[in-house]
Parts: structure tokens; sequence; C-alpha cells
């Protein structure tokens, strides 16, 4: 563990740079009192792992000048100051404004985000060195009312199944929050349209498998008891929570990489930065061979394409996106305009 002496600033040598830790001793997390030390030191406990998910990809900052408990906002752009190694691209945002946004390049960057009161990490689904080719699938899968961790756990498990009929290789993670996500790592031939058309494709699928249990509906109210395949969690340039990122809860849970056979018994706020380490140094990386095998959607944009045949529209896009080609009208049903009859 790294120490403070009363509190004063710690310089540390990351990287072969210079990093510097403001306020080590700050509470972050009431509920076992880590500080904002103990959140630097689990970042550099799973250093590895961390990079191998994250590395190269920008980052969209959310600070937490007073931990978890206090308010937040968004950086999109990387604050004056910064110091000069800093790594930065440019990013554009869904409503197509462009900002500088910091790339995790390596650990020394990562702490330096932290200091600057950024619990987690929420990240580009492409790499900074090759912005045109979108290289992650992620599937959210998010419970609706009448819903719990069980039906969550299911629609993971039948999403997987599905996954693998079409020779698609996935992996999970929770969300340290309420869900579970599934990842796919992708070969650089699409962009973030035809990832997301693939998605949609995935979405609508089991929804017609599950019908009862599963659902690609945009409109809450059209949801009903059922989870929800979020597949605009893959709109070009939408940022998710990262990979090992901590969240703004008090018990300073993980969105943790877990594997399969881990979904039927996986507590999600059992996984925090008090224990996820010594997971990790005992059972090693659950995603440690993402990497090494990109997956093609080619399968699943047959499936868009199919549909698109069969006289289907393209899903709804998130409100903060210009309105897309085929995209029905951008209103929930109850509040569309009835035909006069």
């Amino acid at each position: 563990m790294t120490k403070s002496d009363n509190g004063d600033p710690i310089t540390m040598e990351l990287a072969g740079r210079e990093v510097r830790v403001t306020s080590p001793d700050k509470v972050f997390f009431t509920k076992r009192g880590e500080t904002k030390l103990d959140l630097v030191d689990f970042y550099l406990a799973i250093e590895e792992p961390l990079m191998r998910a994250i590395g190269g990809r920008p980052i969209l900052m959310q600070r937490f000048p007073d931990g978890a408990s206090g308010k937040s906002f968004f950086q999109k752009r990387v604050p004056k100051g910064a110091p000069p190694w800093l790594d930065t691209t440019i990013v554009s945002t869904p409503n197509g404004t462009t900002s500088n946004a910091m790339v995790a390049t390596d650990i020394a960057h990562v702490i330096w985000a932290v200091n600057m009161g950024c619990l987690g990490f929420h990240v580009w689904p492409y790499l900074a060195a090759d912005p045109e080719h979108t290289d992650e699938l992620r599937i959210d899968l998010d419970p609706s009312p009448g819903t719990d961790f069980d039906d969550i756990r299911l629609s993971a498990q039948r999403t997987k199944a599905l996954l693998d009929e079409l020779d698609i290789r996935s992996f999970v993670k929770t969300s340290a929050s309420r869900g579970l996500h599934i990842y796919v790592r992708l070969l650089p031939e699409w962009d973030g349209y035809e990832v997301r058309a693939a998605a949609v494709a995935l979405a609508r699928e089991l929804e017609r498998r599950y019908p009862d249990d599963m659902t690609a509906a945009w409109w809450k109210e059209e949801r009903g008891e059922r989870v929800f395949v979020d597949f605009n969690q893959n709109a070009p340039h939408k940022t998710v929570f990262g990979t090992w990122s901590v969240r703004a809860r008090v018990g300073a849970q993980v969105s943790t990489p877990i594997t399969w056979d881990e979904v039927p018994e996986v507590d999600l706020n059992a996984l925090t930065i008090a224990n996820v380490p010594q997971r990790v140094d005992a059972d090693g990386d659950p995603w440690l061979e993402m990497n090494d095998h990109p997956q093609s959607i080619a399968p699943l944009l047959e499936m868009s394409a199919a549909d698109m045949a069969a006289g289907l529209m393209d899903a709804p896009w998130p409100p903060v996106y210009p309105k897309q080609p085929n995209e029905p009208p951008r209103v929930a049903p109850s509040r569309a305009k009835k035909p006069e009859s």
C-alpha cells in the first residue's frame, strides 16, 4: 500500500512519469472509509487487466470532487493545467460537437484522472489510434420494474447462447450497479453505425425468441416486466461505464469481469475495491484472451439486413442524436398523434 504523511500530497513515478496525488486521505467511499489513496492503490493493483481493457481508448471524465456521496460533473475536455505528457485525442459527441479527451495510454494517465476526482471511467468504443473502427459490441441488460437480478442472469445466459450459435465469442462483467454487461471484441472492420445495427438485430432476435422475458422496446411504456436489451449503448460516440471501473457508491463496487460459469451465483454488491485485487491475484483475468480473438459481426449484420428486407424500420435513437434515416417517429407511442378517423 502507498502511504501518505499527514495527508500531504504524494508524488508517484508511474510509467516513467511523475503523477501527483493531492488530499490522499480524503474519504471517497463512506461504507468502509476508503480514501482517494485507497482508490489509487486499487487501480495500481489491477494495472495489467485494466490496461488490457481500456488502454489506448478515449475517456470521458466524470469527476466527484467530494467522493462517491458528493455531487459530480462530466468533463468532456481535458482541463487547463494538465501535464504536458498527457495524451489526448479529438472525439465527437453524439450531437456532433468535438472535444479534446484524455486517452488511457498507461497507468499514469489513469492515476492522474483519479487525482482529478474520477472514480471510474466512461470509455469510447474504439482505440484512439483507429477512431474509424468500433471494436467493441456492448450489450447492456437493463432491468425493468417487476424484474430482478435473476431475470438478468437468465437473459445474459440466453444472450450468450445466441451469440454462441452465431459463432461469436462473448465475455461478461458486472455493471457494479443493477445489471450485467456483455462484450464482444471485434475485428476492426465496422463503424459505429454498423455495430449499432448489429446490436439492434441481436436485441430483436432475443425478443422474438423470448417475448415474455426480453425486449428490444426503446420506450419504457412498451417494455412491461421484461429485461431490456439496450442496443443504443452501441450508438456511435456513446461512452459506457468502463471495465474494472469503480462506481460512485458508498461500497466502492467494481464493474468486474467474471466467467460465464459465475453468472448464476455472482453477487453484484460483493465485488469491491477491497477484494477484487485479491480475486485477480488468485484467479487471473477472466477477459485475458479477449483481445487475442477479435470476432466478426457479419452474422448479426445479415440478420439486420433480413429485418430491413422484411419491412422493419430502424430502432429509435436517443434524443441527443440527430434524426437518422429509416428511423421511426421519435415520440413515445402514448404521445403520438392519432390519425383522424
